[in-house]
C-alpha cells in the first residue's frame, strides 16, 4: 500500500484505498449539496418576500450578494489549492460550507439574510471548483467527459431530489429550513471527503504564496491559449443563467398560478433532464472532442430559451421546454468543465478553476441584480429577461466557436507513468489538446495532473 505526504493527514486514505467510483460518488454528494442551496433561492423567493417583508426588487441582491463573496474568495483559494492539495480544499470548503448554512437558522431579517448568504459565499469561494481541479488531477483525459458528467449531476440530482425537498420545507416550516437541511446534507459530506478522498498524486506549486505570486500566476494563466476564452464564457454562463431561472418561478405564480408544489415539479423535470444529458454529452466529448459539444448546446439553447415566454398558455409545455434547457445546460456544462482542466498542467489547476469561477461569480451578480431589475422594469413579462439569457448564451457559442481551442482525441506513444500505465508527456497546449493515452487507466502526465520526474523516467 502506498502512502501520501504526512501533511494531508495520518489518516488521509491512499488512490490503493478507495475506488474511483467511490470517489465520485463522494464528490458527487459535495456537489449536490453545494448546489442545492444556491439553486433553492430562486424557487422559495416569493417566500422570503413574504416572510422577511422585502421587495421584489431586492430579492435578486441575495444573489449578487453570494456571487461577490464567491468570486472574491475563489481567487485567493485557488492559488492555494496547488500549493496545499485538493483533499484540503474539499476539507475546508465543505466545513465551513456546513456552518454558513446552519446560520440560516437563526436570519431574522433581510439584512441578516443577506449577510449569511455572503458568509456562505465565502465558502462557497473556496468550495467552487475544488471537484473539478480534483477530478483534472485523478482522472485521465480520456475518462474526464465521463467523471466530469457523473460529479456534475449532482446539480441534476439537486434540482431532482434537493430543490422540491427544500420547497416543501420551505412551505411548511419556512424559508430558513431548506438551508438548515442542506447544512446537514453538507456536514455528511465533510465527513465523506475526510474519510474517503485521497489526495491526488499530481505535482504541486511550489513557488511561495503571496500576492505578488497569485497576481503573477493569473497574469500567467491569461496568457495561455484559450483561457480568456474560457473566462469570458464561464462570465456569460453565469450571466445568462439567473436571468432565465431566478424569476422564472415568481413569474409562473403570477401569470399561471403555480403552487409550490408545480415549482418543485418543475424543477424535477430539470434536474432529469440534466442527470440524462450530464454524463452523455461528457461521453460525447471524450469522442468528438469538448468544443462542438459546447457550441452545438449554447445555440439550441439560445431558441430554447426564447420560446419560453411564448409556451406559458399552460403549464406543461413549460415542464417541456424547462426540462430540454436543463438537459442542453448540463451537456453544455459537463463538456466545458472537462475542457478547463484540458487547458493547463496540474500545478495550476487550481489557479484556474478558481480564475474562471471568480469570472463567473461576477457574471453571476451581475445577472442576478440585473434579472431583478429588468423583471421589475417590464414585468410582469418575462420576454425581457428570457431575451437577455438568449443572447448571453449566442455570445458564448459565438466565443466558444471562434477563440477555444479544440481537443480532438489522437494516439501518442507509449510511456510508463507511476501508476504502471501508458502515457506520453505534452510539451504543448497543442499536444495537451491532441493526444491522450492508449490506456484507459491513465493519461498524459500533465493531463492527468503528473509530471515527470527523473525516477519516471527509463534508465
Amino acid at each position: 500500500m502506498r502512502y501520501g505526504h504526512l501533511s494531508d493527514g495520518v489518516n488521509a486514505p491512499t488512490h490503493d484505498d478507495v475506488s474511483d467510483h467511490l470517489i465520485l460518488f463522494v464528490l458527487w454528494v459535495v456537489v449536490f449539496s453545494f448546489a442545492s442551496q444556491v439553486m433553492i433561492v430562486a424557487p422559495i423567493l416569493t417566500r422570503i418576500a413574504e416572510q422577511l417583508s422585502v421587495t421584489t426588487g431586492l430579492l435578486g441582491t441575495l444573489i449578487t450578494a453570494y456571487a461577490f463573496a464567491v468570486g472574491m474568495f475563489a481567487l485567493v483559494a485557488g492559488p492555494i489549492s496547488d500549493r496545499v492539495g485538493r483533499r484540503r480544499i474539499l476539507l475546508a470548503g465543505s466545513a465551513m460550507m456546513t456552518v454558513a448554512l446552519a446560520a440560516h437558522g437563526f436570519v431574522e431579517s433581510f439584512a441578516m439574510l443577506f449577510g449569511v448568504r455572503a458568509f456562505a459565499g465565502a465558502a462557497g469561494g473556496i468550495l467552487n471548483g475544488a471537484a473539478i481541479a480534483y477530478v483534472g488531477d485523478y482522472f485521465p483525459r480520456e475518462r474526464r467527459g465521463w467523471a466530469s458528467g457523473w460529479v456534475m449531476s449532482g446539480l441534476a440530482a439537486g434540482q431532482i431530489a434537493g430543490i422540491p425537498l427544500g420547497i416543501v420545507l420551505a412551505d411548511a416550516f419556512g424559508f430558513r429550513a431548506p438551508f438548515v437541511a442542506f447544512a446537514v446534507v453538507m456536514g455528511i459530506a465533510s465527513v465523506l471527503v475526510w474519510r474517503f478522498v485521497p489526495q491526488p498524486e499530481t505535482q504541486r506549486a511550489e513557488a511561495p504564496l503571496s500576492v505578488r505570486t497569485a497576481i503573477e500566476e493569473y497574469t500567467d494563466l491569461l496568457r495561455r491559449p484559450g483561457v480568456g476564452a474560457a473566462s469570458l464564457m464561464f462570465a456569460l454562463v453565469f450571466l445568462s443563467f439567473p436571468l432565465y431561472i431566478a424569476y422564472l418561478p415568481l413569474w409562473l405564480e403570477t401569470t399561471l398560478g403555480a403552487t409550490g408544489g408545480t415549482i418543485a415539479l418543475l424543477f424535477f423535470v430539470g434536474g432529469v433532464g440534466n442527470v440524462l444529458a450530464g454524463p452523455e454529452a461528457g461521453r460525447l466529448s471524450d469522442s468528438v472532442g469538448r468544443k462542438p459539444v459546447i457550441v452545438g448546446a449554447s445555440l439550441v439553447v439560445t431558441l430554447v430559451i426564447l420560446v419560453t415566454p411564448f409556451v406559458a398558455a399552460d403549464l406543461w409545455p413549460i415542464y417541456v421546454v424547462f426540462f430540454v434547457a436543463m438537459a442542453l445546460f448540463a451537456s453544455r456544462g459537463s463538456s466545458f468543465q472537462a475542457l478547463l482542466t484540458e487547458l493547463v498542467p496540474g500545478d495550476h489547476r487550481g489557479s484556474l478553476m478558481s480564475l474562471t469561477a471568480a469570472t463567473g461569480q461576477i457574471g453571476f451578480a451581475i445577472g442576478g441584480a440585473l434579472a431583478g431589475v429588468v423583471f421589475t422594469a417590464f414585468g410582469p413579462g418575462y420576454f425581457a429577461n428570457a431575451a437577455l439569457a438568449a443572447a448571453g448564451c449566442l455570445v458564448l457559442g459565438v466565443v466558444a466557436w471562434r477563440y477555444l481551442p479544440d481537443t480532438a482525441i489522437g494516439s501518442t506513444a507509449d510511456t510508463t507513468n507511476e501508476r504502471g500505465s501508458l502515457a506520453t508527456p505534452s510539451r504543448s497546449l497543442t499536444e495537451i489538446a491532441c493526444r491522450q493515452s492508449s490506456d484507459a487507466l491513465c493519461g498524459p502526465y500533465q493531463e492527468a495532473g503528473h509530471m515527470i520526474t527523473s525516477h519516471d523516467k527509463d534508465p
